[in-house]
């Protein structure tokens, strides 16, 4: 009788996705809803009236969605496919518990296994943004920062930016950003879901010490055309779905500047970030006339083509580069029509195949081959000396796949495959006056098998990871045993305790050989470790020890959830040895210094996130951590912080969202980063300076407020706008992120000390305008 009432109740409202009407009966019943995300996709029903019984509503939505809905105990409900769904498509499902689904804007959830999961298709707003910047976005998380505002440097957990594993549709990528650091390289709105895990990933993946950063495209077919287009001040994009035919579908998508074109304010702003310590910025000759021309592209194409209800191929393909062309004239020269070009590029090329096969509705087996290719290039000239420097660095990763899932059921899941990579790294110098050149390859080939099992209650209160990945180094004749653990127990009802380890190991790393490097733009070049190994010749002074990079890392959390009320705390420690000096980026007296350390590194995370009804949202997050260095041959022996030592954290931020119009305002501080200032002991008249202690005093604190605003609207039955506005910085405060020394070129030696400031963002506006259809 109830589901009859229910039905007269509720047959003149409007439906609404189940993803909302979820959200609300958790909130109303004090209960919680475990799901995959595939298995709630696109469904659709009214909201209940609140009369009803918990039992009337559940019967009502299993007869509107065609869905199972499982009562587990008095708290926990289930949500699978009906069986006889499951048997017809081979459906492989996890099910997967989400602690929360909006976890500090929509679009972000937290999972029980401990990761982080972004949907930019559904994503909310955060301060500062208008679009879902997929690395931008992740620096809103506790733990993840970016300390000179770049997406292609940011810390996760004091590690650098070479130690987080970046996959786009499963291919590892060498470069993440566009304008040389401050854009996502890759575009949000062809970008199903990202997974992140900051500690306790899966056995599956190697690399990746600090993080797991795992973006992933649509890979179903749904035949229907959609797409979309839009602009800001920086770029244009497109993107278009296309179904080929019921069994194949085409998803292309690609982005422009439009620097080239056009000098908007956000243009302006983001060359002062990135060029302002640049060779070509950096040369105040008058005698040289100076003319430079920038853009960047990328183009992403995947095609899907299920040959039968159980066998699926996946093709990938990805370009994303950047160009700038700086051009010099003498005017002084005898010849002023000849102008000297130097140039830059940095691209990264990757091309993938995947197939998948669904044995039965439990077992299922996907093979992926890719080959990831990156490419640093730049020729420097040098118009006073007639010196021309050619410098590349290249990458070439080529990687084979095979996963095995079996998931017996909802409660026990079990995991494994195998991993083969060989990869090649090379570096190019090439002077032309005086006449030198230097070319080093180096290739790695690794094997890697895994397995891990998932073992989840009845009740969907207690959940456990546990898994091993075993790796072998054919160069080095290597074995590294690398165990995953991850481990959440829901008590007291709105309770969760959760802990999370794992042991990572990898291969390839960034160094910085020189501050001028690549125009000094993109100093870092891709390097191999070479595991200690002698150099070919005992003379051989440019070799450089570069061991293989081991981490271990431990951290347990606490979570409290209620009436959209999030309490979060998490502790961790983590250790990372065979770092290198180079790999760190030292700008003091050991710039130059060649020495192997490691670095450990102890916090805790803390989240406050309280919701109030569907329309606010605001968040108070604090991070600690106390970051040292130790190496053996430096600072005689003793600890020092490390150059991303941050210890403390802070962000205030709150969104509002009432029918087409989203709002977002913020603040962010940190703590200044280390620096090391000149002795107060220095002498002036030997020409070198003299540093204090490493990394003893600290830059002044950061600060900066953002504000952004989002509004839809429909054009027509099957095309709507969004328009957008954002300023970065609204204060236009002046943060320094970086101080370096230099010495003056005169032999005027009472003042032979140049002190570089390095300023971060000014005040940035940025508007955007996107049509979806």
């Amino acid at each position: 009788m109830n589901v009859i009432c229910l039905s007269a109740q509720t047959i003149q409202k409007e439906k609404q996705s189940l993803l909302s009407v979820l959200n609300i009966l958790e909130t109303r019943y004090n209960i919680s809803f475990s799901y995959a995300d595939e298995t709630i996709k696109d469904k659709t029903t009214v909201l209940p009236d609140e009369t009803l019984s918990l039992e009337a509503i559940l019967e009502f939505l299993k007869k509107e969605t065609d869905l199972d809905f499982e009562l587990l105990d008095s708290r926990f409900i289930a949500i699978k496919l009906l069986k006889e769904e499951k048997k017809d498509n081979y459906a492989v499902q996890n099910l997967e518990e989400i602690i929360v689904t909006n976890y500090l804007t929509s679009g972000i959830a937290k999972l029980n296994d401990g990761s982080i999961t972004i949907k930019p298709e559904a994503f909310g707003i955060l301060p500062g943004l208008i679009e879902p910047d997929v690395l931008q976005t992740i620096q809103a998380l506790p733990g993840v920062l970016s300390a000179d505002e770049m997406v292609s440097n940011i810390n996760i957990r004091g590690g650098t930016h070479d130690q987080n594993l970046l996959l786009w549709d499963g291919i590892k990528m060498y470069q993440s950003g566009h304008f040389f650091g401050l854009i996502s390289a890759f575009n949000p709105y062809t970008t199903k879901r990202v997974n992140v895990y900051k500690n306790g990933s899966s056995a599956k993946y190697g690399d990746g010490i600090s993080s797991i950063i795992d973006i992933q495209l649509s890979d179903d077919i749904n035949n229907e055309f959609s797409g979309g287009i839009g602009f800001n001040l920086i770029n244009a994009d497109g993107h278009v779905k296309i179904p080929l035919s019921k069994k194949t579908e085409l998803q292309l998508s690609t982005r422009r500047s439009v620097t080239d074109l056009v000098i908007t304010p956000t243009y302006d702003q983001y060359f002062k970030r990135v060029f302002q310590d640049s060779d070509f910025n950096n040369s105040n000759n008058n005698s040289i006339s100076q003319n430079e021309s920038f853009y960047f592209y990328d183009i992403a194409t995947k095609f899907l083509y299920d040959i039968s209800k159980k066998d699926r191929i996946r093709f990938h393909f990805l370009n994303v580069d950047n160009k700038l062309n700086y051009e010099e004239l003498l005017t002084t020269n005898n010849n002023p029509d000849e102008a000297l070009i130097s140039k830059l590029s940095q691209r990264n090329t990757a091309v993938g195949l995947t197939y998948t096969r669904d044995w039965t509705n439990k077992l299922s087996t996907t093979y992926q081959v890719y080959l990831s290719n990156y490419d640093l290039d730049a020729t420097n000239f040098d118009v006073f000396n007639d010196q021309r420097l050619i410098q590349k660095n290249e990458v070439y990763d080529g990687t084979s796949k095979f996963d095995i899932n079996y998931n017996h059921s909802d409660q026990l899941k079990i995991n494994g495959g195998y991993h083969f990579s060989e990869i090649g790294i090379s570096n190019l110098e090439d002077v032309n006056n005086p006449v030198f050149r230097s070319f080093i390859k180096k290739v790695i080939r690794s094997h890697a098998v895994y397995a891990e099992t998932s073992l989840l209650s009845k009740n969907v209160q207690t959940r456990l990871n546990v898994g091993v990945r075993l790796n072998y180094i054919n160069k080095f004749k290597l074995f590294l045993a690398e165990p995953r653990l991850g481990f959440s127990q829901r008590f007291l009802n709105n309770f969760r305790f959760e802990v999370l380890g794992e042991l990572k190991h990898q291969t390839t790393s960034q160094i910085i050989d020189l501050q001028n490097d690549f125009l000094g733009i993109e100093k870092r070049r891709w390097v191999l470790s070479n595991n200690n190994e002698k150099p070919v010749t005992e003379n051989d002074k440019t070799f450089q020890p570069i061991p293989v990079v081991k981490s271990k890392q431990l951290s347990t959390g606490i979570h409290y959830k209620k009436n959209k009320l999030l309490i979060s705390a998490e502790a961790y420690i983590k250790k990372v040895d065979g770092i290198t000096t180079r790999s760190q980026g030292f700008q003091n007296q050991y710039q130059f210094k060649n020495g192997i350390g490691s670095y450990e590194i102890k916090g805790i995370d803390f989240l406050l996130n309280k919701q109030f009804g569907d329309a606010v949202s605001s968040w108070i997050s604090y991070s600690y951590s106390k970051n040292d260095y130790l190496f053996p041959t430096l600072n005689d022996g003793n600890k020092f912080p490390n150059n991303a030592d941050i210890r403390h954290i802070f962000s205030f931020a709150g969104t509002y969202t009432q029918n087409r119009l989203k709002l977002a305002l913020g603040l962010n501080w940190h703590s200044g980063k280390p620096t090391t200032l000149p002795s107060a002991d220095d002498d002036p008249d030997d020409r070198i300076i003299t540093y204090a202690t490493p990394n003893s005093t600290n830059l002044e604190n950061y600060l900066r407020a953002d504000c952004s605003a989002t509004y839809n609207f429909n054009v027509s039955n099957t095309t709507r706008a969004t328009i957008g506005a954002s300023v970065w910085n609204v204060l236009n405060k002046k943060n320094i992120i970086n101080t370096y020394y230099t010495l003056n070129n005169t032999d005027d030696s009472t003042n032979a000390i140049n002190t570089i400031e390095n300023e971060s963002l000014g005040i940035t506006p940025n508007v955007s305008l996107r049509i979806h259809f």
